[in-house]
């Protein structure tokens, strides 16, 4: 992991700098002339966890998107519900789309898939 570097000569920030002639990443003072030569050539890593309730959430949501397209030609198979909004995804491990269904009625959320 990448952290904050600072110069040996003055204590500020170290930026990232190309050196184009040696083709290595050096970290540089823009106060003093200090250079040195990084160790390790990640500059900066963003690392994202979800949890499972923001997946879940988000197809909850769609059910209340008035630009997804909705259907009356499905019945829910939890509560019975005669609306469904739909769109096409991919899902994990299968090549291809899938056709995705969210129940309208805001107190079921079921989904599925055809």
């Amino acid at each position: 992991m990448s952290t904050m570097k600072f110069c040996r000569e003055c204590n500020n920030i170290l930026y990232p700098k190309e050196d184009r002639e040696q083709k290595v990443l050096l970290y540089a003072c823009r106060n003093c002339d200090h250079q040195e030569v990084a160790d390790n050539n990640c500059v900066y890593r963003n690392v994202v966890h979800h949890s499972a309730g923001e997946f879940t959430q988000v197809l909850q949501d769609v059910a209340g998107d008035p630009t997804l397209p909705r259907t009356k030609s499905v019945r829910c198979a939890s509560c019975g519900h005669g609306e469904a909004v739909f769109f096409q995804a991919t899902s994990r491990g299968e090549e291809g789309m899938t056709l995705f269904f969210v129940c309208c009625n805001p107190s079921c959320g079921n989904r599925w898939r055809e």
